[in-house]
């Protein structure tokens, strides 16, 4: 225990190592994140689109 003085340097790097992996992690998670909400918010401007159009169409073929 006496041998050890308080920071080893495998210690600094396992620690910089487990960082850098975890901040990949966190921006792989942003990322997959924020491209779900785009494709949730393409997926409800289609329906916005299809539903005006249809509301178009009947009141087109009513009239």
């Amino acid at each position: 225990m006496a041998d050890r003085d308080g920071y080893a340097d495998g210690d600094v790097h396992e620690a910089v190592e487990r960082a850098a992996r975890l901040t990949r992690f966190g921006w792989a998670a942003i990322v997959g994140a924020v491209g779900l909400l785009g494709c949730a918010a393409l997926a409800l401007a289609a329906v916005c689109v299809v539903t005006v159009v249809a509301c178009l169409y009947v009141v087109v073929a009513r009239g």
